[in-house]
């Protein structure tokens, strides 16, 4: 039994979601998203509350239980608060701006690395060495950041490049004279 599939949805006030089959759609104050379940998923809306069950009792209904109503649940924060990943990057001469629809990123190549900033994202940097990523999609504010991320990730003797804000860089020794 899942411990997580068994628990229902709270659906708050302002929020309206609604089922087309296997389509789950989610309306709120930050705008609407929406998700295709798998076939071995059901889900039922029952008062304020969405519930997700198991068609059958298979290993793949158990696996994809928990992860349908974890991804149900994150449709329902993303449209009521959002969601935000803060990058850090450490190095001297390495920033972040952005500038119309791209974010510039200086981080010690020759040249200067443009991102275009999807649909969807807003990004911003209240500080030159700081990038905040937020929207509605869980999935995409956390694929963007993985993308500037791996422009220049963090290295393990100086700890330069692009990290993620409170993550832990093991730091290795350097050469010994």
């Amino acid at each position: 039994m899942s411990k997580i599939g068994k628990l229902p949805v709270a659906i708050p006030a302002g929020v309206t979601a609604s089922l087309d089959g296997q389509t789950v759609k989610v309306k709120g104050p930050k705008g609407a998203l929406e998700l295709t379940l798998v076939e071995e998923i059901e889900a039922a809306i029952e008062g304020s509350e969405l519930k997700v069950s198991m068609r059958g009792e298979t290993t793949r209904h158990k696996a994809m239980w928990g992860m349908s109503r974890t991804l149900v649940a994150n449709l329902v924060e993303g449209v009521t608060k959002g969601f935000e990943k803060k990058l850090e990057i450490t190095g001297v001469g390495y920033k972040a701006a952005v500038q119309g629809k791209n974010l510039n990123l200086a981080l010690g190549y020759s040249h200067d690395v443009i991102f275009p900033i999807p649909e969807g994202i807003q990004i911003v940097t209240p500080k030159p060495t700081e990038v905040v990523i937020s929207g509605i999609d869980r999935q995409k504010v956390g694929q963007v950041a993985a993308e500037i991320r791996e422009f220049r990730g963090p290295e393990p003797y100086k700890g330069k490049g692009v990290k993620y804000a409170g993550e832990f860089i093991f730091r290795k020794e350097g050469k010994k004279k």
